[in-house]
């Protein structure tokens, strides 16, 4: 089929060439080839995998098999109408880089989601006055269509959505499998919660509080059990957003205090919730970083956010009391500087000890996040020298790390300075700073937090002084220890992970509740649990600053819903119980969606492990680095915002697969690259507020909007900078290929790039000079030579090879294309029109094709090629085309240079010398000195050693 152009007017009559390569054309070829691919099934990856590989059509029906590749992209989450140009920069990339495996022999497994649940869709949801699924669904239709557009090689019949019922039963039944098991610390792995029943029934494992297993009542026993499990309720503090109506994990909460989603106060609240014990696993997720093929720094965020810390914690009894506050601290060794101890609001002491001698007063547990104080009235006894010490409650302690207690040591910790500064807390050095440190004992301006001596130590049973920090820890550790007053001690930041939503919008939870309130799962023949159909699913929002407020579940209004009659087993017959009205949150199926990508339509199990095992399992021999390989997707590309929540999350719920025997890999991602962002001109008006950058305009280097003066500067594209560009309408203008050229041209894939669209039209005069030198623009006919290409290009062909393939296995596509206009505009300067070489248009054909498959479909078929290219073998680099005929040698004379001659590359050594010699600067340095030694580096180094 012979396409042709049409200029951009229909009426022009300014006589372009019929088959110049115009957007027009552009559209008509990208149209039809995505037409063909999806109608041949082009990127279908076969399975079972364990079957021959086919390549080609039936002429090749013999096949073999071929290496597997599982290449994965972070999904989007449909909550707006379209995407931007930034979006699809990775989905273009691993296209690329998975059109590269296909023509390299992998046999690639590529397919794209959407992770549909959650927040974000309900909101604009809410905003617009439709259903959830109403907008999810047709906002996933047009994502569908924008990145098929982009001809994305994608295999459409694996793709998934976290919403689909048939999807979310595994997200279900995987959450019972949490329920169902426990974390056993002496074999550091989950198993299923019957074993732990077994070995308190059978005397083998203490039972908490130290009764015997057969004196517990029924509802001991389910306590204690229900307390061990990996997913569990538990009242415990927790961030209520009045302002989104729901409760947030940690990670949703920045730093200020505020909800990263709408910026609302949060507030902490005693709440019951479902939590994931993801704390249990904290050590197993450090260590395994190591055998991970990820960036540092994404490593180093995700041990940050575990923070595991080694320390001690140390007993402070509260003087007229029973009780007894326990600090964790990593420096024992400034026992003898603390001078108060500081509470978390919410710690449970509170409740007993404040206002004992008249004190001020706790901090309110309902109040946000702010740097109040407050001085509880209580003291407690200093464990070494029986002194007082005030106990304080303040915000910058929290009761996710350690205790929810600290011993404040404002000489020697700056956090305890600055709040000492605030509160009036007396300064007390216990470890000398160097001599320049500027500061003394009666004027202490600012923390040591380095190493020192020990001083100041007036216990006589446990003397530091002259010890140094590390010497000294450990000395007051053992003396703990031996007096009961402490103990070695490991913490972590990382709190459970908080799995409850006030939300319609997630997958409901497997559970329902008995007459006792007591959780009940259900039977996997009873999943699906679907959402109900209701009227009003908004949640139920407050005030943002009303603290008192609390959350309701839009799911507690369907009452037909909540309230079922069921007969789950035990003899008891059809009873009445109560659905879990909250819902699980967004980031339960993307901790797994990658897995149903390889069995997508398995009704008995979310995935054969057959499967499972060729496309995820650990690679034999070990990895590259040899240790042992986890396993996992061969390579994840997503953005660097999800080096916590996401991955970790899904780090975690793969790990409790793994133990469970679910899946032989240990890891869900053995390779991780972070792309960068793309950037563009966002504009703002005297109020600071972003205006629509494509309704501002330029003049004289000045920027107007409605007519009044704004401010330009550069941000991450989206809607919040309202400088976002579709690429529907960058595709009509110069057509999916110059888009993805484009922006796999503008920088190293891991490094962010401003949006320039006057620079667009550097990558759409690539693919027009391309289509010049292999077609004819009158005639629409191929137009190469048969005859042999000159040793000149050949040589340069066959480096442009060798340097692509270079780039293209490490992502470097910004210099393959560098290198591939080199080779086209080569063609371009120094080939008659008409004469390109056959031998050198077909590679650069496929050298192309990964970039932009559109073009390049169209040129193979009309060089006469009956089949796609897509899994034609990649060009190979000849070795004796790979050095230049001619390179430069240089001459040096004791090691100084004297001479650069040039000489042939495969010049022979006694050759090399002997031009060596007669250069004439040579002679002059020589100056008749005779020769003891010649070093000789084939062919680009001579020096000639003198006696």
């Amino acid at each position: 089929m012979v396409i042709e152009s049409q200029s951009h007017d229909p009426g022009d009559t300014s006589g372009l060439p019929r088959h110049r390569y115009t957007a027009e054309l552009a559209a008509r070829i990208e149209a039809k080839w995505q037409d063909w691919w999806e109608s041949s099934g082009t990127f279908e990856t076969p399975y079972p995998p364990e079957q021959p590989v086919v390549v080609g059509t039936d002429e090749d029906a013999g096949g073999s098999a071929r290496e597997k590749f599982f290449l994965l992209d972070m999904f989007p989450y449909p909550s707006g109408a379209t995407l931007h140009v930034g979006h699809p920069l990775g989905y273009i990339a691993t296209d690329v880089y998975g059109r590269y495996l296909r023509m390299t022999g992998h046999n690639v497994l590529h397919a794209m989601g959407y992770d549909a649940f959650g927040l974000p869709a309900e909101q604009y949801a809410v905003q617009t006055g439709s259903h959830p699924r109403e907008v999810t669904e047709a906002n996933i239709a047009t994502m569908r269509e924008q990145l098929r557009r982009l001809g994305l090689g994608h295999d459409r019949r694996r793709s998934v959505v976290t919403t689909d019922p048939a999807f979310y039963r595994w997200t279900q039944w995987m959450f019972l499998q949490m329920f169902n098991s426990f974390y056993d610390e002496d074999a550091c792995r989950a198993r299923p919660i019957g074993r732990l029943v077994e070995a308190f029934e059978m005397g083998g494992r203490p039972v908490p509080g130290g009764r015997p297993w057969s004196e517990l009542s029924g509802s001991e026993r389910r306590s204690v059990v229900d307390g061990q499990r990996l997913a569990y309720l538990d009242d415990a503090p927790v961030n209520w957003c009045p302002g989104l109506g729901t409760v947030l994990a940690d990670e949703e909460v920045n730093a200020e205090g505020r909800s990263e989603r709408g910026n609302f106060p949060v507030f902490r609240r005693n709440l019951r919730q479902w939590k994931l014990r993801i704390t249990a696993y904290a050590d197993r997720l450090l260590a395994d970083l190591d055998l991970l093929d990820w960036p540092e720094p994404i490593k180093l965020m995700q041990r940050n956010w575990i923070g595991r810390s080694e320390g001690s914690t140390i007993r402070f009894p509260i003087h007229g009391s029973e009780s007894v506050v326990e600090v964790f601290t990593t420096r024992p060794d400034t026992l003898f500087g603390a001078t108060a101890i500081v509470l978390s609001p919410d710690h449970p002491l509170l409740e007993t000890i404040t206002d004992r001698g008249g004190g001020t007063g706790k901090a309110s547990s309902e109040q946000p996040f702010t740097d109040a104080a407050g001085f509880t009235g209580a003291y407690a006894v200093h464990p070494t020298t029986g002194a007082s010490v005030p106990v304080f409650a303040a915000d910058y302690v929290v009761s996710g790390y350690g205790a929810g207690a600290v011993m404040a040591v404002p000489a020697h910790d700056r956090r305890d300075f600055e709040f000492a500064n605030r509160a009036g807390i007396p300064v007390v050095p216990v470890v000398t700073p160097p001599a320049d440190w500027p500061a003394d004992a009666a004027d202490w301006t600012d923390a040591w937090v380095g190493d020192g001596t020990v001083v100041g130590s007036a216990a006589m049973d446990l003397n530091l002084d002259g010890l140094r920090v590390a010497e000294a820890a450990e000395t007051v550790v053992r003396w703990l220890e031996s007096t009961g007053r402490g103990r070695r001690h490991v913490t972590y930041r990382l709190r459970d992970w908080l799995f409850s939503r006030q939300r319609y919008w997630g997958e409901p939870f497997p559970i329902v509740y008995d007459e006792d309130d007591l959780p009940v799962a259900l039977g996997e023949e009873m999943l699906p649990v679907t959402l109900p159909d209701v009227v009003d699913f908004s949640p139920v929002v407050f005030d943002p600053d009303d603290a008192s407020s609390d959350p309701v579940p839009p799911l507690r209004r369907a009452e037909a819903w909540t309230r079922v009659a069921l007969d789950l087993g035990g003899g008891e017959g059809v009873r009445v119980y109560r659905r879990e009205p909250n819902t699980m949150p967004q980031w339960a199926g993307s901790c797994w969606y990658y897995l149903r990508y390889l069995d997508p339509e398995n009704d008995r199990t979310f995935c054969d492990p057959r499967l499972e095992r060729y496309w995820m399992g650990p690679r034999a021999g070990g990895s590259a680095r040899g240790r042992q390989d986890p396993g996992g997707v061969d390579l994840y590309v997503g953005g660097v915002e999800h080096a916590v929540l996401h991955l970790l999350y899904a780090r975690f719920w793969h790990k409790v697969l793994y133990d469970l025997g679910h899946v032989s890999s240990s890891e869900p991602f053995r390779r991780l690259f972070n792309q960068g962002y793309v950037q563009a001109a966002a504009y703002t008006d005297a109020a600071g507020s972003y205006v629509p950058a494509h309704e501002v305009v330029e003049h004289d280097g000045t920027f107007t909007w409605q007519d009044k003066l704004v401010m330009k500067r550069y941000g991450k594209m989206g809607k919040s900078l309202k400088n976002a560009i579709t690429p529907d309408e960058f595709c009509a203008e110069y057509g999916a290929d110059t888009l993805r050229l484009y922006e796999m041209s503008m920088a190293p894939l891991d490094a962010s790039r401003p949006w320039d669209t006057r620079a667009v039209s550097g990558s759409f005069r690539f693919l027009q000079r391309l289509w010049r030198n292999l077609l004819d623009e009158d005639s629409g006919e191929v137009r190469v030579s048969e005859h042999p290409a000159g040793e000149e290009t050949r040589r340069l062909l066959h480096r442009t090879i060798a340097a692509v393939r270079d780039d293209y296995s490490a992502l470097r596509f910004n210099t393959a294309i560098a290198r591939l206009t080199e080779l086209n505009n080569h063609l371009t300067a120094t080939v008659a029109p008409g004469a390109v070489p056959r031998d050198v248009a077909e590679p650069l054909v496929l050298l192309v094709a990964p970039l932009v498959p559109h073009v390049a479909e169209e040129l193979w078929e009309r060089l006469g090629h009956r089949r796609t290219l897509t899994y034609e073998p990649f060009p190979v680099p000849d070795p004796d085309l790979l050095t230049d005929e001619n390179v430069i040698c240089v001459v040096q004379v004791a090691g100084k240079l004297r001479d650069r001659i040039e000489v042939r590359a495969d010049i022979g050594e006694q050759e090399l010398v002997e031009r060596a010699l007669a250069s004439e600067r040579v002679g002059v340095a020589l100056a008749g000195r005779p020769v003891t030694r010649t070093i000789v580096l084939l062919p680009r180094l001579v020096n000639f050693v003198t006696g």
